[in-house]
């Protein structure tokens, strides 16, 4: 798979049918390997390795109710207390991350109520935090790492 601009981790690889999965520790079980999965599973090792976001409080490819449309969204990292902390958006690294791709998860978070989001290609990633008061989003340099007393 393509190199990404993430640490390096190891991961378990299979063949299936002609097709490679990865597994994926969290969902306990191998997935096909696509591009938009490389990053996903990338970036979750990048949150609980680098971050230290505890796995137990993350969701990965969930059903999510927008109005009368049903999506899926990527990632999702909850607080202790079951409120949602950080919400993922992950690309396939050919595409390019633009306003369309902020509108996608803007749109995903007007129903979640997240304190910050992150997009990735597995190349660029962008953070941000959410002001709700002024109805907008601060870009950050970096995510935060998760604080155990994370509420």
């Amino acid at each position: 798979m393509q190199e990404l601009n993430f640490p390096r981790y190891s991961f378990r690889f299979k063949n299936n049918q002609n097709k490679t999965a990865v597994f994926d520790k969290l969902r306990k079980k191998f997935v096909i390997l696509t591009p938009e999965e490389w990053v996903r599973q990338n970036c979750v090792r990048f949150l609980t390795e680098e971050k230290n976001y505890p796995e137990s409080l993350i969701n990965v490819e969930k059903q999510l109710k927008l109005g009368d449309l049903v999506k899926r969204y990527d990632i999702v990292v909850f607080n202790r207390n079951g409120n949602i902390h950080l919400i993922v958006e992950c690309k396939a690294p050919k595409i390019r991350i633009n306003q369309d791709t902020f509108d996608q998860i803007a749109r995903y978070n007007l129903n979640l109520d997240a304190t910050y989001l992150m997009v990735t290609n597995g190349i660029n990633h962008y953070y941000c935090q959410m002001d709700y008061k002024a109805e907008k989003y601060n870009f950050l340099k970096e995510l935060p790492p998760f604080q155990q007393n994370e509420q």
